[in-house]
Order: C-alpha cells, then sequence, then structure tokens
C-alpha cells in the first residue's frame, strides 16, 4: 500500500530548515520564555524570512508542539540506551537510572524545562507532552521488562507514565521555586517515582538471569 504524502519524512532539505527553526526556538526560549516567544522572533534568530517558519509551523503552539516532540526524542534514546544488566541489584537501580538521565536532560535543556516543566498555561503543548509520556511509559515499561519479572498490571492505567508525571511535578516544583531542579527536589522526584510504581512492584522483583 502507497502511503499518503502526510505519512512521508520531510525531504532532507525541509528537514534541515526545520531543525534550524526549532534550535531558533530553543535558544529563544532560554532566554526569554515560552509568553516571549513569536513566529516573527524566531525567524529573526533563525534568519530566514517569517514565511519560512509559517510554512512549516502555523502558530506558536504548533512550534512549540514541535518543540516538545524534539524534546521528548531525547527522553526516547535515554530510555534505548545501554544498561549493563549485571550492575543492577533490583527495580529500584533501574529507576534511578532512568530519572537520572531525564534529570541529566532537564539539567542541559533549559527549553525542556521551559515546556515540561514550567506553568505556561498552553493546552495543546500540556496535551503534547502528555500524549508523548504515555509512549515513554510503555518503552519505559518494556526496558523494565527486559531486566525484571514484572507483575501482571493493570490495563486501564499507565503506571509508568504516571509515575513519571508525579516525578515531574515535583521537578516542576522546584524550577517554579528556584528556576531549576535542585539536589534535594531531584532527590525527592525520584522518591516521589520510585513510591509510586511501588504500589505496583513488589520490594524484590525476580531479576532476570540475562537481559532480554
Amino acid at each position: 500500500m502507497q502511503r499518503s504524502a502526510t505519512a512521508r519524512k520531510p525531504r532532507a532539505s525541509s528537514q534541515a530548515r526545520i531543525t534550524v527553526i526549532l534550535a531558533a526556538a530553543r535558544a529563544l526560549l532560554a532566554e526569554q520564555g515560552v509568553a516571549n516567544l513569536s513566529i516573527y522572533s524566531v525567524a529573526e534568530r533563525a534568519a530566514i524570512p517569517a514565511s519560512s517558519v509559517y510554512h512549516f509551523f502555523a502558530s506558536v503552539p504548533a512550534l512549540l508542539e514541535g518543540l516538545t516532540a524534539d524534546i521528548h526524542a531525547a527522553f526516547r534514546a535515554s530510555l534505548q540506551a545501554p544498561i549493563t544488566h549485571a550492575e543492577l541489584r533490583d527495580w529500584r537501580d533501574l529507576s534511578r537510572i532512568v530519572e537520572q538521565r531525564m534529570l541529566d536532560i532537564y539539567a542541559a535543556d533549559p527549553a525542556a524545562r521551559q515546556l515540561i516543566l514550567a506553568q505556561h498555561g498552553l493546552t495543546e503543548v500540556t496535551q503534547a507532552d502528555r500524549q508523548h509520556d504515555i509512549e515513554l511509559g510503555r518503552l519505559m515499561q518494556v526496558l523494565f521488562e527486559r531486566h525484571f519479572e514484572l507483575p501482571a498490571l493493570p490495563d486501564d492505567v499507565d503506571v509508568f507514565a504516571l509515575a513519571m508525571e508525579l516525578g515531574d511535578r515535583v521537578y516542576a516544583r522546584s524550577v517554579q521555586l528556584h528556576g531549576n531542579i535542585t539536589p534535594r527536589l531531584a532527590e525527592e522526584g525520584m522518591r516521589v517515582f520510585d513510591a509510586y510504581l511501588g504500589l505496583y512492584l513488589p520490594p524484590y522483583l525476580p531479576k532476570r538471569g540475562a537481559a532480554l
């Protein structure tokens, strides 16, 4: 079956232009926050016509949704990066590795903190973030299943996605109070993550003999 035009990946030249636009938006978010972002400021920073930005992103929310997807690609990559099975004593070791990798992304990317943790009131971005969280939660469950024998989990609740969102609430509180994620609240966020997972995962979850 031939795929529709909307399903095709952008051509190399278009993808390069999108990369430039998102990089400009990322830099402006880090400097000025969401409230001061506009298509024209992004175009000026990217040194391209505003019409070129509008060609790929019809509005600021659409641009921010694109940037949110870009940020979540980094989170996906962190879940897919290698983990040494032999170094895991129990599932909490794995959860700490996963959360620390995500904290490292937040620490290195002010735009990630602005879009996912700061209060901006943009419904489109919030909805896009939640949809990406569901995908990340499923990837996280697959990762845990590679290393541990998981018990039966509920079908009507995305346990790993909710654990991640609850941890993010603590990180968001830190960003609101301090402008970044402090070591103290980073630890609290990881404790919240573990505590919620602990409602569904027993303290001593059987570890696989080798990663799947």
